[in-house]
């Protein structure tokens, strides 16, 4: 298995956990894993993208090329279409739906989901609200990640091993916060 990611997003919103859970799953599963840095980051608000490339082979650059990548996994609409030009033809977005509205001149939000809407694979959901139903409000990302578990070839259950052992360390009740996060977006794809 070889997986190309982009991982996209605004500062704060756990891009870099995404990252972590995804390639904990990937070493966990005995594969190779190069991350790109993160550019961005250094401030709340500001854009945050990440090459996540894991592979059963070994991998020799941690940066996907234009064309190159199986998905955009963002928790921001407007930062998926930036990353598009990356993407596969038969790649997939998944994006939550809710905008972080970080400038002045956001474009409207309906002429960016018929942008995503154009891309014949993609999950556009509202993670937000997902997550404020279930009593996570802070778990939006993993409701993201739960959306994207069948199209990046992990079982649910080889992600909930790597939530986890990543979270532990912070509580029963956060474990199982993300948990049913995770949960609530793979549930989220089967409507």
């Amino acid at each position: 298995m070889k997986r190309d990611i982009i991982l996209a997003g605004v500062g704060g919103q756990g891009i870099l956990t995404i990252a972590t859970i995804i390639g904990t799953a990937a070493l966990n599963r005995g594969m190779n894993l190069k991350q790109a840095e993160v550019h961005g980051m250094s401030q709340r608000g500001g854009d945050v993208q990440s090459h996540l490339r894991l592979s059963d082979e070994p991998i020799w650059s941690d940066l996907i090329s234009l064309g190159g990548a199986d998905m955009i996994l963002s928790v921001e609409p407007m930062e998926a279409l930036r990353y598009l030009p990356y993407l596969k033809k038969d790649g997939w977005i998944i994006t939550n739906s809710n905008p972080f509205k970080n400038i002045a001149v956001y474009p409207p939000e309906e002429d960016i989901y018929d942008e995503i809407r154009k891309i014949d694979n993609h999950v556009l959901l509202d993670a937000d609200a997902i997550a404020k139903d279930i009593k996570a409000s802070r778990s939006m990302n993993i409701v993201v990640l739960g959306a994207a578990i069948k199209y990046l070839g992990f079982s649910a259950q080889e992600m909930e091993t790597a939530i986890k052992s990543i979270f532990e360390r912070k509580g029963e009740q956060i474990v199982e916060a993300n948990l049913r996060a995770l949960q609530a977006g793979i549930s989220a794809t089967l409507m």
